[in-house]
């Protein structure tokens, strides 16, 4: 199930609503066909309610948004960058457990 915490973002609006969030914000670099991107999704919807508040979760379809991940080399999916102040704060790349994805977000609160 697809959490409503979480926004799609696009090249337009990436800076407005990541660089220049007032909260931590997760992007998740994924696109349709990506199996991975897909075992890892509800993990990340569900973060995305335990978390709601304290951070901003976006997803970004690389597909049809292929600057941003142009411009932070990114050449895997799904590749989870985590921005605080709009600066990379840390980033993993590939299905990662729970546990993993909780110590990074909880390293930025």
């Amino acid at each position: 199930m697809a959490s409503d915490k979480i926004t799609h973002v696009t090249d337009g609006d990436f800076d407005a609503q990541v660089k220049q969030a007032d909260l931590p914000v997760l992007v998740d670099f994924w696109a349709p066909w990506c199996g991975p991107c897909k075992a890892i999704g509800p993990m990340i919807d569900e973060l995305a309610n335990d978390y709601d508040g304290k951070m901003k979760f976006t997803k970004m379809n690389v597909d049809e948004n292929p600057a941003t991940p142009g411009q932070f080399g990114i050449r895997a999916i799904p590749t989870l960058i985590l921005f605080k102040g709009g600066e990379i704060a840390d980033q993993i790349t590939g299905a990662v457990g729970k546990t993993q994805l909780v110590a990074m977000l909880d390293k930025v609160l």
